[in-house]
């Protein structure tokens, strides 16, 4: 299966929304899709199959001293397939030459899978987020990631 990692557009909103249904218990609104589309501060990528389906995004946005991850979801029949990290290693990439880069995210105290996947990407965890979660109050572990040294803009 080829992928292709390109920028999100606003043409692609119905797609995106399509993904997070299903990917998350609370999803985002499409207004919420809609502005960080449009925000300069963010960052917005998608993998796309060969025929041109939407099958993953990720969201990130800078704040003052750090991306932030704000959202990432793979449609359920491309997940485990490596597409998670492919987007995120490629917004590492696009992000290479910022000097105030660590990247923050929240995850759910109860989502192994992704926690491992952060995890294996550099993410360590520095915190948790007491009750973040709207739907039922779950807590939020706080993940950063330092850029590996070999990256760091002198």
């Amino acid at each position: 299966m080829t992928i292709e990692l390109r920028r999100l557009t606003l043409a692609d909103l119905g797609d995106i929304e399509r993904i997070e249904r299903t990917a998350y218990p609370t999803p985002w609104s499409r207004s919420m899709f809609d502005a960080e589309l449009r925000k300069p501060s963010s960052l917005a990528l998608g993998a796309f199959t060969s025929d041109d389906v939407l099958v993953g995004y990720a969201f990130v946005s800078r704040y003052v001293d750090a991306w932030h991850v704000m959202n990432v979801a793979v449609a359920d029949a491309f997940r485990r397939r490596g597409i998670a990290s492919a987007l995120l290693e490629r917004l590492f990439e696009v992000t290479a030459t910022d000097p105030r880069r660590g990247y923050t995210l929240e995850v759910r105290v109860s989502n192994g899978g992704a926690i491992r996947l952060y995890e294996q990407l550099g993410f360590e965890a520095r915190g948790i987020r007491r009750g973040y979660y709207t739907d039922n109050r779950e807590d939020a572990l706080i993940m950063w990631r330092e850029p590996p040294p070999s990256e760091r803009v002198s």
